[in-house]
C-alpha cells in the first residue's frame, strides 16, 4: 500500500511539474528586435550551438547536419536523435515555449517527456537570452532537412513514456539560470557556465546512479562531479578534477586550452567520442572561453584525498635501451608502439602522446586503452592544427593475452602505477565479429605460409 501511494504520489509531482514548467508561454524576442539585433541573435545563437556540441548527437554518420537519426545504445534499447531542423518534420512549427520547453524542460510538443540522453538536467540553468539566441539561429539560418524522426528500438513496456516524467520529478533541477557565486572570479564563472551547463561536460564525464542520474551536477554537489564514467561506446570519460594520477592535476591551464582548441597537449591527445567534441565545438570557441573552462577545471579537487603527483621512473626506459625485455609485455611493445611512442614512454610532443604519466593510462577502469590498441585511432585535424596522425589498430595482429601483456606494461612502466592488472579476460568482450574475423584471417595465412 505504501509502494503504490508513493508511485501514486510521484506521479501527481511529475504532472504537476509539467504543467509548471509548460506555463507561462514566453514569445521569441527575436520577432520584436531590429534586423541589426536579430543579425547580432543569429550569429550568437550558432557559437553557443557549436558551445554546446549540438550537431554531434544530432547528425547520424553521413547525414545532413541537424536532421537527427544518431543511433544511442541504452541499457533498454537503442534512441535514435530527432530532427532540429527548421523543417515540418522537424522543429518548423515550434514556438519559443516549445522550444524552451524542450530544452530546459526535457518536455516534447507533444507534452510527453524526452529521454534524458538530451542534456536538459543540465541545459536547465541557461540563461534566458542564450536560449532566445539558439531559438533565433535554428529557425532563422539552418538548413531545413525533410527528414521523419525514427521511432525508438525499446521495447514495451519500457517503450512506455509516463516513468519519464517521475524520473525527471525526482532527478531534473529547477529551471532557473545559472547565476555566479557572490564574489566568485568572473573567469571561473564563466568557465564554470561553459562545462557545467551548455557544454554539459558532466553528461558524460560524471558517473551515474542505478537510476541513471549523474551522481552530480555541480561541484557543489560533491566530488563524484566530472570524476569520470563508467564505459560509454567503449570509452572512459576521463576524470577532469584535481587528481594527479588519473585526472588534471598535473595539466597547466595553457595545456588545457591547448588540448580543447587543436585536440592535442604536451600531455596528451584526445580520442574516442572526444574528438567529436574537439571537431565540432570546442575548436571554434574563443580563447577567453577556452580559458575560462581551464581555469574553472583547475579549481575543482581531487577526488582521492591521498592522490600524489606522477614520479618518473628511468628503469623500464633503460633496460629496453639495453635491449632488456624480459619484462612481461616488454617484446610486445618493441614490436608494436616504441617506435612511436619511444622506450622512454615519452612520445613525440604534439604527434605521439606520451603514455609516461598520462592520466589516461592510470585509471582502475582500462577500457579506454585496450580499445585504443584493439581498434587504433585518429587525431582529428583542427583550424590551428590542421595534420591528423593515426594510430592503425592490432586487433587483427595481437591475441587477448597479447593485448592484456602490452597494457599492463603500459600500465606499470616509467613511473605509471595502475591497479588492477588487466587479463585477458578483460580484452576478449571488447573484441568485435570483425576484429575476430581478421585476427583469425591473420593467423591462418601466417600457418599456411610457414
Amino acid at each position: 500500500m505504501m509502494k503504490r501511494s508513493l508511485i501514486v504520489a510521484l506521479l501527481f509531482c511529475a504532472g504537476l511539474t509539467a504543467c509548471h514548467r509548460g506555463a507561462p508561454p514566453t514569445p521569441s524576442a527575436f520577432d520584436s528586435a531590429t534586423p541589426a539585433q536579430q543579425a547580432a541573435m543569429i550569429k550568437q545563437g550558432e557559437y553557443l550551438a557549436r558551445a554546446s556540441d549540438c550537431v554531434a548527437c544530432h547528425t547520424a554518420p553521413g547525414g545532413k547536419p541537424f536532421a537527427g537519426g544518431l543511433p544511442m545504445a541504452t541499457p533498454i534499447g537503442t534512441i535514435y536523435s530527432t530532427n532540429i531542423t527548421p523543417d515540418k518534420t522537424g522543429i518548423a512549427d515550434y514556438s519559443f515555449a516549445d522550444f524552451d520547453n524542450a530544452v530546459r524542460h526535457g518536455i516534447g510538443k507533444n507534452g510527453s517527456t524526452l529521454y534524458p540522453a538530451m542534456p536538459y538536467t543540465a541545459y536547465a540553468r541557461a540563461s534566458d537570452a542564450d536560449m532566445q539566441a539558439l531559438y533565433a539561429w535554428f529557425m532563422h539560418d539552418v538548413t531545413p532537412v525533410a527528414q521523419a524522426n525514427k521511432s525508438t528500438d525499446i521495447h514495451w513496456p519500457l517503450s512506455m513514456r509516463w516513468p519519464l516524467s517521475i524520473w525527471r520529478g525526482m532527478f531534473a533541477p529547477k529551471v532557473v539560470p545559472y547565476q555566479a557565486p557572490a564574489g566568485a572570479d568572473p573567469v571561473v564563472s564563466r568557465g564554470a557556465y561553459l562545462v557545467e551547463v551548455l557544454g554539459h561536460c558532466g553528461d558524460c564525464h560524471t558517473p551515474r546512479a542505478w537510476t541513471m542520474q549523474e551522481k552530480a551536477l555541480s561541484d557543489s554537489d560533491g566530488s563524484a562531479f566530472l570524476s569520470g564514467s563508467a564505459p560509454l561506446e567503449g570509452w572512459i570519460a576521463k576524470n577532469l578534477r584535481g587528481d594527479h594520477k588519473d585526472g588534471l592535476g598535473s595539466w597547466s591551464e595553457p595545456q588545457l586550452v591547448q588540448l580543447l582548441k587543436t585536440g592535442r597537449s604536451d600531455r596528451s591527445a584526445v580520442f574516442g567520442s572526444m574528438t567529436y567534441a574537439v571537431e565540432h565545438s570546442t575548436q571554434y570557441l574563443s580563447d577567453t572561453d577556452l580559458t575560462a573552462i581551464a581555469r574553472y577545471l583547475k579549481t575543482l579537487p581531487a577526488k582521492d584525498p591521498n592522490d600524489q603527483p606522477f614520479v618518473s621512473d628511468e628503469q623500464v626506459a633503460k633496460a629496453l635501451w639495453k635491449g632488456d625485455d624480459r619484462k612481461t609485455g616488454a617484446a610486445i611493445y618493441l614490436d608494436n608502439c616504441a617506435a612511436c611512442h619511444r622506450s622512454d614512454g615519452r612520445g613525440y610532443t604534439r604527434v605521439f602522446p606520451a603514455l609516461a604519466g598520462n592520466p589516461v593510462l592510470q585509471t582502475a577502469d582500462a577500457t579506454s586503452l585496450i580499445n585504443i590498441v584493439l581498434r587504433g585511432d585518429t587525431l582529428v585535424a583542427t583550424h590551428t592544427a590542421p595534420s591528423n596522425f593515426t594510430m592503425p589498430g592490432f586487433a587483427w595482429r595481437l591475441s587477448d593475452q597479447d593485448v592484456a601483456d602490452v597494457v599492463n606494461f603500459m600500465r606499470t612502466s616509467w613511473g605509471n602505477q595502475a591497479t588492477p592488472a588487466i587479463t585477458a579476460g578483460d580484452v576478449s568482450p571488447l573484441r568485435t565479429d570483425d576484429m575476430k574475423a581478421a585476427f583469425q584471417a591473420n593467423h591462418q595465412h601466417a600457418a599456411q605460409t610457414q
